[in-house]
C-alpha cells in the first residue's frame, strides 16, 4: 500500500520551476506496493487541518486535451465542459484500489446533489493505461460506478502532456515486481470552477465521502468549500 504524500497543510509558496521538477520526478503506482510519492501539485494553500481540499493560490489551466470518450467519439476537453464545474482524475480501470474508491466516493457524493447540479457536474475520468482502457473497457468500468462520468482515452503521449500540464507525472503502463501490469501515476482530483474553468482544488487519495459530499455544492456554484 502506498501513501501520497502533499506539502504541509501550513502555508507555503514554491517558485514554480521547483513544483515542476518536484512532480516530474514524484510518482506513485496503484495498487503495486510501491512507496513512491505523488507529484506535488501545490503553489501555495490555506487549507486548514479539517479539510480535504487544497486551496490554490495559483489555479492551473484546464488540460488541453482532445481525446476519444466511451463512444468512441473525440471529446474535446476544455469544449465540452466549458462553463460546468468539473472533476479531472487521471488513473486506470484495473487499478485494484485507489482508482476506484476515489471514482466510488465522487460518485456516492454527487448523488446528494439537488438533480440539476448533478446534471451539470462533469467527472472526468482519463486512462493513464490506454492500451488496455479502450472506449469500451472504460465505458462498462464506468457504468458500474457512475454511467454519466465521462471517460476518456486515446494517444499516451498526449495524455502524458495533459496531466503533465496539471503537474501530474504519469508512466506507460508495465509489470511490477510482482508481475502484474500497474500503471503509475498521481493520485490527485482537481476540482474546475465554472466560472472560470480553471482548477482551484486539488483533493488526495484520502478524501472522503463525507469530504466530496460537503464540497460538491460549493464546487457546482465555484465557491471555495
Amino acid at each position: 500500500m502506498h501513501k501520497t504524500t502533499f506539502v504541509s497543510r501550513h502555508k507555503r509558496t514554491f517558485a514554480a520551476a521547483a513544483l515542476l521538477a518536484a512532480a516530474a520526478l514524484s510518482l506513485s503506482a496503484c495498487g503495486s506496493g510501491d512507496d513512491g510519492k505523488s507529484p506535488v501539485s501545490v503553489v501555495s494553500e490555506e487549507s486548514g487541518q479539517d479539510k480535504a481540499a487544497t486551496v490554490l493560490d495559483q489555479p492551473f489551466e484546464k488540460p488541453d486535451l482532445v481525446l476519444t470518450d466511451t463512444h468512441g467519439k473525440k471529446y474535446d476537453l476544455r469544449k465540452e465542459t466549458k462553463g460546468l464545474p468539473t472533476l479531472i482524475y487521471f488513473g486506470y480501470t484495473h487499478c485494484p484500489d485507489i482508482c476506484p474508491t476515489t471514482m466510488s466516493n465522487i460518485a456516492v457524493a454527487k448523488k446528494a446533489l439537488p438533480k440539476a447540479e448533478q446534471d451539470k457536474l462533469r467527472v472526468v475520468f482519463v486512462t493513464t493505461d490506454p492500451g488496455r482502457d479502450t472506449p469500451a473497457e472504460l465505458g462498462k468500468w464506468l457504468k458500474g460506478i457512475d454511467p454519466h462520468f465521462v471517460g476518456l482515452t486515446g494517444d499516451f503521449a498526449t495524455i502524458q502532456a495533459g496531466a503533465r500540464s496539471l503537474g501530474i507525472s504519469i508512466e506507460p503502463a508495465k509489470k511490477d515486481k510482482d508481475g502484474k501490469i500497474a500503471s503509475v501515476h498521481g493520485t490527485q482530483v482537481f476540482a474546475f470552477s465554472p466560472k472560470t474553468d480553471k482548477g482551484y482544488l486539488l483533493y488526495g487519495e484520502d478524501a472522503t465521502v463525507d469530504d466530496y459530499t460537503k464540497d460538491l455544492p460549493k464546487i457546482a456554484e465555484g465557491a471555495t468549500p
